[in-house]
């Protein structure tokens, strides 16, 4: 019998994978379980059409992802911390503050686990930090470490 799976099904398939198993195991476990539907022609229609939705929408994701890289590659994000003599930081800039940064200039909410700082920022002065806007789509930004007053 051939079935459509609903979820990944270990030693079987993942979401979405049309599978041909024995009638038993499929009418008594995966359509019991809920974990498949029977591969009528209906139900391939809707897989196909599901598949189709779920493409256009990792696109429209994909492409919101290098717009916003574009963005950010353009910017100088600025940074105002507490700094003692000689411009050592109290503490270092943590990806938090990188995010809230980011987020209040460019206008859009960035997650403090996408962005990655490689040397912790001990100072006034330049830096770079990775910022994951996608599993494709990955953008350094410059950042300007200055003192507040």
């Amino acid at each position: 019998m051939k079935v459509i799976l609903l979820q990944d099904v270990k030693a079987l398939g993942k979401r979405g994978d049309i599978k041909e198993v024995a009638d038993g195991y499929a009418r008594n476990f995966l359509l019991n379980k809920k974990v498949a539907l029977e591969a009528t022609p209906q139900n391939l229609k809707n897989l196909a059409h599901d598949q189709k939705k779920q493409a256009e929408k990792a696109a429209a994701e994909l492409a919101e992802a290098k717009r916003l890289a574009k963005i950010i590659a353009d910017t100088v994000v600025e940074i105002k911390v507490k700094a003692g003599e000689g411009g050592r930081l109290f503490g270092s800039v943590t990806n938090k503050e990188v995010a809230e940064a980011i987020s209040a200039k460019v206008g859009v909410e960035i997650d403090k686990r996408k962005v990655e700082v490689k040397t912790a920022i001990k100072g006034i002065g330049e830096a770079e930090a990775l910022v994951k806007l996608h599993s494709e789509v990955h953008q350094k930004v410059n950042l300007r470490i200055v003192a507040a007053n």
